[in-house]
């Protein structure tokens, strides 16, 4: 029975006579070949997979930069902006006294429907919900005083000035506070998207980086190991991989580049110009509420001149209008912007001139200066500057469109184009060693 049992512990038992041939034929050459088909093969894989789901990423999120964030960021600005002119605008209609000029009602009904019409499209969104959530309950408050004092300015009653100033109150307190707040969300999240789109793709284009270095590495390897020079399937694989290291590479630099000039051509400009757009607004709505409370609008000349300052500075080619003016890079926003500065200059001056017929009781004179049809007028000389502000503001927009949009091109043949020359690394090299591995039988 001893013997027996001898007999039977010396016979190997058939998983170990298996490991011991598999560890074998692993550290002969052609099962080191085998592995290296293999891990070459699962290389392309994952190149393919990750490579193009990172360019997948990547145009995802410069489309949503485009069709997205900088979407609703402009309607947040539509919204402030909005609401401020009705502010300046239902001013101006009060001062008109009785029935007011239809172009101006019009005016003020187009910028509750403008700022109505914007706070539905950024209903989906989630940045700022307090601050939507006061503007939709507040906004029918605000314009049901403004009718309220409408009615009373129309059957001459001063009551009506109580409820311009309340409703212009309301604006001030919770409307363009709450508006200001949702524009700062939705231009942070634009600038946080824009940032992360601009952002280059270091991952994708180390791990091309090292397949090519590990394709290298096996061409190197067959030469030592069969003193063949060349081996057709893995130059191909290796140019395959060279190919899509410098494609990637080029179409992401592309990418950045466009993305910057995005921002520098586009979204930069277009925050100061919003900027300005809102103090000049907001000095004009001052500007005729100091008129409107006749004799007690200090604080709202105190605003004014705050405004006017940010504006423009001491000679109204300062402030935002002179920052937006140095950033200018297109010809047409430059000489928009010229033009603004000049209203705006003329501007300051009949405000002077305003100012002093209201304190020398010339308040009729005040008046007509502020919101009188000539081209001299206060609500004109505005009006021509909004209007410029306005253009400069389109074209950069359209700029950064632009930008965006080719950005966006450079990605288009990038994915399908990694997955091919996913497939291309892994046959190539597959049926290079192949050639190499049949030798052996």
């Amino acid at each position: 029975m001893a013997g027996v049992i001898t007999r039977a512990a010396a016979v190997p038992r058939a998983p170990i006579r298996f490991w011991r041939f598999l560890r074998k034929f692993v550290q002969s050459t052609p099962g080191r070949l085998i592995g290296m088909a293999a891990g070459v093969l699962v290389l392309a894989i994952i190149v393919g997979v990750l490579t193009a789901s990172g360019v997948q990423g990547k145009g995802d999120q410069v489309r949503d930069l485009a069709t997205t964030a900088e979407p609703l960021s402009v309607a947040a600005q539509d919204i402030y902006r909005a609401l401020q002119d009705a502010d300046a605008t239902a001013s101006s209609a009060f001062l008109a006294g009785g029935i007011e000029p239809a172009a101006t009602r019009q005016q003020y009904l187009a910028d509750i429907a403008q700022a109505t019409s914007a706070l539905t499209l950024e209903a989906g969104t989630v940045v700022a919900p307090d601050a939507l959530q006061t503007l939709s309950s507040q906004l029918p408050i605000y314009t049901g005083l403004v009718e309220t004092a409408r009615a009373n300015n129309r059957q001459g009653f001063p009551v009506g000035a109580a409820y311009l100033r309340e409703a212009s109150g309301l604006m001030r307190g919770k409307l363009l506070p709450a508006a200001e707040q949702l524009y700062k969300a939705e231009n942070a999240r634009l600038t946080a998207e824009q940032d992360a789109a601009t952002a280059f793709p270091i991952g994708e284009v180390v791990l091309l980086l090292i397949t090519v270095g590990l394709l290298f590495a096996a061409q190197w390897y067959l030469l030592g190991t069969t003193n063949r020079l060349v081996n057709t399937g893995l130059v191909v694989a290796t140019g395959a991989a060279v190919v899509a290291l410098l494609w990637t590479s080029a179409a992401m630099t592309a990418v950045t580049v466009h993305l910057d000039s995005a921002q520098r051509d586009g979204s930069d400009q277009v925050a100061v110009l919003v900027q300005a757009r809102f103090a000049a607004v907001q000095a004009r709505a001052d500007e005729t509420l100091t008129l409107v409370v006749r004799g007690n609008g200090q604080s709202y000349q105190t605003d004014y001149l705050a405004a006017a300052n940010r504006l423009g500075g001491r000679d109204g080619s300062q402030g935002l209008l002179g920052q937006a003016r140095a950033m200018a890079t297109d010809p047409s926003v430059r000489t928009a912007l010229d033009n603004a500065i000049r209203s705006q200059q003329a501007w300051t001056a009949v405000h002077r001139r305003i100012r002093d017929a209201d304190d020398a009781g010339q308040y009729n004179q005040a008046v007509e200066d502020s919101i009188g049809t000539s081209a001299n007028s206060s609500g004109s000389l505005f009006a021509d500057l909004d209007k410029n502000l306005l253009s400069a503001l389109d074209t950069a927009r359209t700029a950064f469109n632009r930008q965006a949009s080719a950005a966006d091109a450079a990605l288009i043949l990038l994915r399908p184009g990694l997955i091919v020359i996913a497939v291309v690394i892994g046959v190539a090299s597959g049926w290079g060693i192949w050639q190499r591995l049949r030798e052996y039988w």
